[in-house]
């Protein structure tokens, strides 16, 4: 219903915020197929907000990766998930589970250690520096541009760029 709502005014963007979660995969499956669907009748752009990777893998043309509120890197999918740059995305890609690949019976999934810092009291300097295994004195005292490193992929990381 919310979709049909959504396609009344003929709009040349959806925005559609989570719109898989809490459904099962043939549901999910369903509402991502007629997503891309209705994109190309009405030709339409789709701004999908979503944390799930597999999501994003199967329907993104590009990804901007958010933490604390800010975009820390953006690319297209395919560059994203290959070659990850910021400390953030690449402890994200190494999070996901790799089917093809045995675990060891004494490894754990991966996870990102620390907490994610309180949006009223973020710290000075980059907000993931807490967390991030690379993290340099800079990143305690200045917080970061997002830069271009290469054709539409842009950081926001001192260890890209000017410091």
């Amino acid at each position: 219903m919310m979709i049909a709502m959504a396609l009344s005014c003929n709009p040349k963007m959806m925005i559609a915020d989570e719109p898989t979660t809490a459904l099962d995969v043939t549901i999910q499956a369903q509402i991502l197929d007629l997503m891309n669907k209705l994109k190309e009748d009405f030709g339409a752009s789709i701004l999908l907000i979503t944390h799930d990777l597999g999501v994003i893998a199967d329907m993104a043309q590009s990804v901007a990766v958010m933490y604390t509120g800010k975009i820390v890197e953006y690319a297209d999918v395919v560059e994203l998930f290959t070659l990850p740059k910021h400390p953030y995305t690449q402890a994200l890609m190494e999070s996901i589970p790799k089917m093809d690949e045995p675990v060891p019976e004494d490894m754990m999934l991966r996870t990102i250690p620390g907490i994610v810092p309180s949006l009223h009291d973020l710290p000075t300097g980059c907000s993931f520096q807490e967390r991030c295994s690379q993290a340099l004195d800079l990143c305690g005292k200045k917080d970061p541009p997002l830069i271009e490193i290469g054709p539409g992929h842009l950081v926001r990381c001192w260890h890209y760029g000017q410091r």
